[in-house]
C-alpha cells in the first residue's frame, strides 16, 4: 500500500513539474514577445531619431529625402502656415504662391522620418517653376516642425491632408484645382486620402514609391533587417500600436483605400527599389479600377525616381496633369 501511495505521489509531482515548466515557458515567451513588441513599436512608430535607417544600403541617405534643390527652396518667399488636427495637434506647413496668378495648386507629402523643407525642394521647384502651381508642403504629424508623438504611416495623416485641402480652398478660393503628390509614406498617405470623401477641387493623385500597407511594409522590413517572421511580432506590435497610437497596422492600407478612390492616379516607382519593393506598386496599380497611369524608372532606388530620370519624371507628371486638369 505504501509503495502504491509513493508511486502515486511521485507521478503527481512529475505532472505538476511538467505543468509548472510549461507555465514558466509560456510566461517567459509572453514576456519576450511583449518586450519585442515594445522594442519594435519604439523603433518604428514613436517619434525620435531613427538610427536604424542610417547606413541602410537600400536607402541613398538617412530618411527618404529625394531633394537635390533644397538651396532653391530656402531662397523662396515661403509663408509659414498651420492647422490644428481633429485630435488637437498643431501642424506646420509652408506655402509658396506661384509667380503668376493661377487656380492650380499642389500639396506635397514627404516620407517616413522626412520633412517638408529637407525633402521636397525638388518637387516644389518642379511644380512652381515648370508647371506654375501654388505649392503647399506640410510637415506630417510627428515630423519636422509639426506636433505629434506617434508616426501615422499615412493612416492618421489622411485626415490631416483633408484638412490641408480645406485650408487651401479657403485660402485660394472655391475654384481652386488641387493635385496631391506624395513620396514613400507620403505616397501611401495621398492614396489613403484619395479614399476619403474629398471636395471636387481635388483633381488627381501622384503617388511615388508608396507601400501597400503599414503591415506589409513592416513585415517586409522585419524579415529584411532582423530575419524574423511577421507572426507573432508584427501582430503583437500592431496591438500595442492600437493601444498607444490608435490604429492597427492592417488599417493603414493604401491597397484597401484605393478601392474607394475615384480620382485619376499616377503611380510611380523605381525598378531597383528594395526598400519598398517594386511589386507593391504593381499591386496598387492592379487594385485600382479608375483612370490610372504607371511610370517605372529603371535603376532607380527608393525615392530616387525623379533624381534618376528627371526628364522622364517631368514628362510623366506633365502628361498626367494635362489629362486630369
Amino acid at each position: 500500500m505504501r509503495r502504491l501511495s509513493a508511486h502515486y505521489l511521485g507521478r503527481r509531482r512529475g505532472r505538476l513539474t511538467v505543468v509548472l515548466t510549461v507555465v514558466i515557458i509560456i510566461v517567459l515567451l509572453a514576456a519576450a514577445l511583449a518586450y519585442a513588441a515594445f522594442h519594435f513599436f519604439n523603433m518604428a512608430v514613436v517619434r525620435k531619431r531613427q538610427q536604424f535607417l542610417e547606413g541602410d544600403p537600400d536607402l541613398s541617405q538617412p530618411g527618404e529625402g529625394i531633394s537635390f534643390d533644397n538651396g532653391w527652396l530656402e531662397q523662396q518667399p515661403l509663408e509659414e502656415v498651420g492647422i490644428t488636427t481633429e485630435d488637437g495637434l498643431k501642424l506646420r506647413g509652408y506655402y509658396l504662391p506661384a509667380k503668376a496668378p493661377t487656380r492650380r495648386a499642389v500639396i506635397l507629402a514627404h516620407g517616413y522620418t522626412g520633412s517638408a523643407k529637407r525633402d521636397m525642394g525638388s518637387l516644389a521647384r518642379l511644380y512652381a517653376e515648370t508647371f506654375g502651381y501654388d505649392v503647399l508642403i506640410p510637415d506630417n504629424r510627428s515630423h519636422g516642425q509639426s506636433e505629434g508623438r506617434y508616426i501615422g504611416f499615412g493612416w492618421l495623416d489622411r485626415r490631416d491632408y483633408v484638412q490641408w485641402i480645406d485650408w487651401l480652398i479657403s485660402r485660394n478660393g472655391p475654384d481652386t484645382e488641387i493635385v496631391l503628390h506624395g513620396v514613400s509614406m507620403g505616397g501611401a498617405a495621398v492614396l489613403m486620402t484619395a479614399g476619403e470623401r474629398l471636395p471636387v477641387n481635388v483633381k488627381g493623385i501622384v503617388s511615388d514609391c508608396a507601400f501597400t500597407s503599414a503591415k506589409h511594409i513592416l513585415s517586409y522590413q522585419l524579415k529584411r533587417m532582423f530575419k524574423l517572421p511577421a507572426f507573432p511580432f508584427i501582430d503583437a506590435t500592431s496591438l500595442l500600436c492600437r493601444l498607444r497610437a490608435g490604429y492597427f497596422f492592417g488599417e493603414a492600407s493604401a491597397l484597401k483605400k484605393v478601392k474607394a478612390a475615384v480620382l485619376p492616379i499616377l503611380f510611380i516607382h523605381g525598378a531597383a527599389d528594395t526598400y519598398v519593393p517594386t511589386e507593391m506598386v504593381h499591386r496598387l496599380y492592379e487594385e485600382y479600377a479608375g483612370y490610372k497611369e504607371l511610370f517605372i524608372v529603371p535603376e532607380a532606388g527608393h525615392g530616387m525616381a525623379f533624381r534618376t530620370d528627371q526628364a522622364g519624371y517631368r514628362q510623366a507628371v506633365k502628361h498626367f496633369l494635362n489629362r486630369t486638369l
